[in-house]
């Protein structure tokens, strides 16, 4: 009965691997196979570990007060004019920006799925977003999550056992996964943050706090959050083993190339369809995130007016939702949206990061038992460092996007970048010190 009860908590929490394994990283992780073999699979392991730390976090906070992410973001900023600024900085970010996000979930979907069969993408986008749609109005959170969690399983089969077919050099894979290497490329230093980047997302934070048991023990919350999102590290190294076996440019044809060439119409087969579930259950989690984000944020006071089965619920995931289907039919992808949304994330990402250690420090919020040690803060303090580096570089790959001014490739940018964040970094541990030494 204990090992079918921990099949179900990881099962549930593996919503969160279905939530960031979607196209995007697909995508990033096997293009950064192709190019650069198993050399960058270290940025995997680490995107995988700050993951883990952040959401063991987020979640925590949840179980140990009671209040999701957003509610506590609402008690700890109880000033109008504070909060009204956090909203609009979240609202942009996670809502709109998920809006934006969801017709890559489903177009990286109808990719997978025209590798396999031959259908017009405007009739898959349509079909997917009505299963979509039924699945977000399913009455119950853990149900959704559940179903999730099997297709995680599903997914991470498929690109498993295609990169087995594969038969990649161990020692290589071990080699890159445990020492740090950056490769030669001009575009080897965003191609990290973007892996990095697809794991750790800010949606994620809110979705993992918004769905947490607040009856369940922290242990029992721990093993299954992170069995699950290490095995979503394992499924995206597993993708990044099968761009391994691109020769050549990088797209979606010559990677299907490779496989019908290298091993035959199986692997092809295998890969399209972990493609297609990787997409649909992130045209999902973006949906069931935002909805998420916005009961914990307004439905503090009417807790009625945003349940599950509530209008206001249902018209946040259905505003993302037919944002992705509008975009995925006439094959348009909202570029100015998704620059936008790039830049609010990249804002939005570290400030949340910092709200959660100064919440988890907090005594008054956590109790005495259960705030960080410092052990756990350090490890919190480095991870919190590397979202601000991940975040600024995001704000400033949107400008250059936008304003055309080639000012990343210079590494003066990025040392600048890294040496400031590093000096807030150390000015946040003096400010949690200072507040668990008066409390």
């Amino acid at each position: 009965m204990k090992m079918k009860k921990r099949i179900l908590n990881i099962l549930f929490w593996s919503i969160i691997s279905a939530a960031f394994i979607g196209p995007g990283t697909i995508t990033t992780a096997s293009k950064a196979g192709a190019e650069f073999g198993f050399s960058l699979l270290w940025a995997l392991v680490f995107s995988t570990f700050a993951c883990i730390i952040l959401q063991e976090a987020s979640a925590r906070i949840a179980i140990s007060t009671g209040k999701n992410l957003g509610e506590a973001i609402s008690i700890r900023f109880k000033g109008r004019s504070k909060r009204l600024v956090i909203l609009l900085f979240i609202v942009s970010a996670i809502i709109i920006g998920s809006a934006a996000y969801e017709t890559g979930n489903l177009v990286g979907a109808v990719a997978g799925i025209t590798l396999i069969v031959d259908i017009k993408p405007y009739w898959l986008v349509l079909i997917m977003g009505l299963v979509a749609a039924i699945v977000l109005s399913l009455p119950s959170l853990r149900i959704i999550a559940r179903l999730m969690g099997y297709l995680v399983v599903i997914m991470g089969t498929a690109f498993l056992v295609t990169a087995f077919m594969i038969k990649p050099d161990t020692g290589e894979i071990v080699k890159g996964a445990i020492i740090p290497n950056i490769p030669d490329g001009s575009g080897t230093g965003l191609l990290i943050l973007g892996l990095i980047g697809t794991t750790v997302v800010p949606y994620n934070l809110f979705l993992g706090s918004g769905i947490a048991d607040k009856n369940q023990r922290i242990n029992e919350m721990r093993l299954g959050l992170g069995i699950a999102i290490i095995l979503g590290g394992v499924i995206s190294g597993a993708v990044l083993v099968v761009g391994t076996a691109v020769q050549g440019d990088y797209n979606y044809q010559s990677l299907a190339a490779a496989l019908t060439d290298g091993i035959g119409e199986w692997a092809l087969y295998l890969f399209g369809f972990g493609m297609f579930a990787a997409g649909f259950s992130s045209a999902v989690t973006a949906p069931l995130a935002s909805a998420i984000t916005a009961k914990s944020l307004f439905g503090t006071a009417k807790k009625a007016k945003w349940d599950i089965g509530s209008l206001n619920f249902k018209l946040v995931w259905a505003f993302v939702l037919l944002t992705g289907i509008l975009f995925g039919v006439v094959n348009i992808r909202p570029i100015p949206v998704i620059i936008f949304a790039q830049a609010m994330n990249g804002f939005v990402l570290p400030f949340i990061s910092v709200f959660i250690v100064i919440v988890v420090n907090d005594p008054e919020l956590m109790g005495n038992s259960k705030i960080n040690g410092w052990i756990s803060n350090i490890m919190m303090g480095f991870v919190v460092w590397v979202t601000m580096v991940l975040g600024g570089m995001n704000i400033l790959k949107s400008v250059q996007t936008v304003t055309q001014w080639n000012f990343i490739s210079g590494s003066y940018s990025v040392w600048i970048l890294i040496f400031i964040t590093f000096l807030f970094t150390l000015g946040l541990f003096y400010y949690i010190f200072k507040m668990r030494k008066s409390r």
